[in-house]
């Protein structure tokens, strides 16, 4: 067999040719393979949170320095604002300067309101209560039901809080740590275990979206998509490169080092996906533990880049396809009001719709049931958003840790550069764990 066919990212591949030559010659075959992307996916979830609190509470324990932790979170959330921000108003200025909606000269009152009714409850759920409401949400019920819910900022939450606990604890909690790092080398090795299984679960995933949908499928309202799509690349490019550069590492570099992540993200159109993966590659980099732990869970919630260009782009190209005037101000709205809704955006059925829906809900001026228009494509673009908001995130995860002082430059120059390096322990993490490259 050959080399590249031995390798993760061979087998991905191999499973996405697959899968779209099943959907192309035998669709009906082809949307029956759906459930094997979906359990993959499902397998992948559930250890998330589990994960998520013993790398975090992990980091914590073992930095011992409360305020260092402190510090790369209220980093971590300014970076979050600043590169948001720019995602959104490079939405705004692209759908302003290429109108792709002008000359659709769609009548609002002809759109199929049903198709939208399950997506505008779950809309008034997420802006009902504001800021408020969503801060209080970040709270569980009870512990246990933030691991039933698999509600990463409240598995977050709490594993922050026993992490300072167990740290201020101090020699009494050792037990409790070490059993801890035990418990998350078991959970890696499950994961190893389940991305073995990631080729099946791509092979589904593509099966059933080529064979449902078609690949000439694209083609509708195809400029809103081109668009989007080179709006991600660019703002990848030049915004996250710029970023990456700032930090002394090389975007390109990167991407490669997490090819196997961003061909299953590619497939599944889920960021979720990879998560336990992506983690494991970052800290076997040479990022701190409670670094990676801090940034990337709530860079899942806190920081979608490419989706906070789609709320923006899609908003005007609704307003734009509808003849709907708008002002400056009603730009500057959509601005400030995706900054919010954006923010609930994970874990929400259908969370794109959506936002999108709980957004122009606070811009009367805008039909919100010309949301109907871009559910044709809303799976292209999930593609697209899926594999932004991880990139994004990813490079979050690189520029708080370098701006902290929390990554071993000379460790991560020879992972990214392909160099063998031996597991060990970095930054307080657990060694014994080396990703598939």
């Amino acid at each position: 067999m050959p080399k590249f066919l031995r390798s993760l990212f061979g087998q991905v591949v191999l499973a996405l040719a697959l899968g779209v030559l099943l959907g192309l010659l035998w669709p009906e075959t082809a949307v029956k393979l759906k459930p094997l992307g979906d359990a993959f996916i499902k397998l992948i979830k559930m250890i998330i949170p589990v994960l998520v609190f013993c790398v975090v509470v992990h980091g914590i324990a073992g930095a011992g320095d409360l305020k260092r932790v402190g510090r790369v979170g209220v980093k971590a959330l300014v970076y979050f604002e600043v590169v948001t921000a720019i995602a959104l108003a490079l939405g705004l200025a692209l759908a302003y300067l290429f109108q792709p909606g002008v000359g659709m000269n769609v009548d609002p009152t002809t759109l199929d309101a049903k198709a939208m009714s399950a997506y505008a409850d779950n809309a008034s759920k997420l802006t009902g209560g504001g800021t408020v409401e969503f801060l209080l949400k970040l709270i569980p019920t009870t512990v246990v039901a933030a691991f039933a819910t698999g509600d990463v900022l409240q598995v977050l939450l709490f594993a922050v809080l026993f992490g300072c606990a167990l740290a201020m604890v101090g020699e009494k909690g050792r037990a409790v740590t070490g059993l801890i790092d035990e418990l998350s080398l078991v959970l890696f090795k499950i994961m190893g275990l389940i991305i073995k299984l990631a080729p099946l679960g791509v092979l589904g995933a593509i099966a059933f979206t080529v064979g449902k949908y078609g690949v000439g499928s694209l083609k509708q309202l195809g400029l809103l998509v081109l668009l989007f799509y080179a709006a991600v690349f660019v703002f990848v490019a030049v915004v996250l490169g710029g970023i990456m550069r700032w930090s002394g590492f090389s975007l390109w570099k990167l991407l490669r080092y997490l090819r196997e992540e961003l061909a299953v993200v590619f497939a599944t159109t889920s960021s979720d996906s990879v998560l336990p993966q992506i983690m494991a590659k970052l800290r076997h980099m040479g990022i701190r533990d409670s670094t990676v732990g801090l940034v990337i869970p709530t860079g899942y919630s806190f920081n979608l880049d490419a989706f906070s260009i789609y709320i923006t782009l899609a908003a005007v190209f609704i307003a734009q396809a509808t003849n709907t005037p708008i002002t400056m101000t009603d730009l500057l709205t959509i601005l400030a009001i995706s900054l919010v809704t954006s923010k609930g955006a994970h874990g929400v059925p259908g969370s794109a719709i959506v936002v999108l829906a709980a957004t122009l809900q606070a811009i009367p001026a805008i039909p919100a049931i010309g949301l109907v228009l871009v559910l044709s494509v809303d799976w292209f673009m999930g593609i697209a958003r899926a594999l932004g908001n991880l990139i994004g995130n990813c490079v979050a995860t690189v520029a708080v840790a370098a701006w902290e002082g929390d990554i071993d430059r000379e460790r991560a120059h020879k992972v990214l550069d392909g160099e063998p390096v031996p597991a060990q322990e970095v930054g307080g993490a657990p060694g014994g764990v080396v990703p598939a490259s």
